[in-house]
């Protein structure tokens, strides 16, 4: 073999060797799947999907898989959650978790997963206070005015929820303990469906998340009485907080994160949790909260597990001390 023919060997063998490394490396940073979907266990349109959706595509970019929402609503969030605990743990699906599903019904009822040893909390996408409003028939503008004409008698007040045992619901319960009144509580299927009975007037008053009830306070529709929060909320700086109006212990909020299935294989978690805290960082998702009214305070996982231990001590006794029923 004369010297030209070795080096043309030896050029083809380094050529070979390069295309093979860049083959592994793009074999390496492929995800496990080529779409990942994040069940929503709610209808499409509140602010758990808006907040699905805001970090689907970033994620997408860092993980080179194609990222999908996917709304599984039903039970106050139970039928999506289930969904995902029964799924394989190989990292392509993902569960929006909130409070309802991860805190409320399994405090009342046998759910069939358990919350701290069946998921892997990956971090928290969103974080925001409730609004107490009411509609102007009433003829109610304070929180005060409010608790007395509850207290008077002369009528039940009557307070539309998402359904049982969703953050609207559990924010109503939570009112009537604090301020000692008898509310009617009036389940629907999303917030959505209790908006027209709402603004006509045939049930009075809901709590619900401020940014989908801003605008309707904004231009007359509703009255906003108080926001579930230690601050009032910069969509409605006129609101008093819950704080001012002597019902601290009525704080509520609806936070959202995300979760995965336990004994997904730990490299696919460090992924996932890499690209929710880069899809939370940068500037395009928390300028979309802001507008949201929402925040996010601690993103990590750490963070994310240690509020739902939290939130699941804070409100197992006022469940089961109210008797309260999903």
């Amino acid at each position: 073999m004369n010297l030209r023919h070795c080096g043309f060997v030896f050029a083809f063998a380094a050529i070979s060797l390069s295309v093979l490394t860049i083959a592994s490396h793009a074999s390496a940073d492929r995800y496990a799947c080529k779409a990942v979907r994040i069940v929503v266990p709610y209808a499409a349109g509140g602010p758990s999907d808006t907040g699905a959706r805001l970090v689907a595509s970033s994620m997408s970019e860092t993980l080179g898989a194609s990222v999908i929402v996917e709304n599984r609503g039903g039970a106050g969030g139970l039928i999506g959650t289930e969904q995902v605990a029964q799924a394989p743990a190989d990292g392509c699906t993902i569960l929006l978790g909130a409070v309802g599903p991860l805190v409320y019904i399994p405090s009342e009822r046998k759910v069939s997963y358990n919350v701290q040893s069946d998921f892997i909390p990956l971090g928290l996408i969103w974080q925001s206070p409730l609004l107490l409003v009411v509609n102007p028939k009433l003829g109610i503008k304070t929180v005060s005015e409010f608790i007395e004409y509850a207290k008077a008698g002369k009528d039940r007040i009557s307070v539309a929820s998402a359904g049982l045992g969703t953050n609207t619901h559990m924010a109503s319960e939570l009112l009537k303990r604090e301020a000692d009144i008898s509310l009617l509580h009036v389940p629907y299927k999303g917030t959505g469906a209790a908006l027209p009975d709402l603004l006509s007037g045939q049930v009075s008053a809901t709590i619900s998340d401020v940014a989908t009830m801003a605008n309707m306070v904004r231009d007359g529709r509703l009255v906003g009485l108080a926001v579930t929060a230690h601050e009032r909320s910069p969509l409605l700086p006129d609101v008093p907080a819950v704080s001012e109006v002597g019902l601290g212990g009525a704080r509520t909020e609806n936070w959202y994160g995300l979760l995965v299935k336990a004994g997904t294989p730990p490299d696919l978690v460090a992924r996932l949790k890499d690209a929710l805290q880069k899809a939370v960082a940068t500037r395009s998702f928390q300028d979309s909260l802001a507008i949201h009214g929402a925040t996010v305070r601690d993103v990590g996982p750490e963070s994310f597990g240690a509020l739902i231990g939290a939130e699941t001590k804070r409100w197992l006794p006022i469940i089961r001390e109210n008797g309260i029923k999903f």
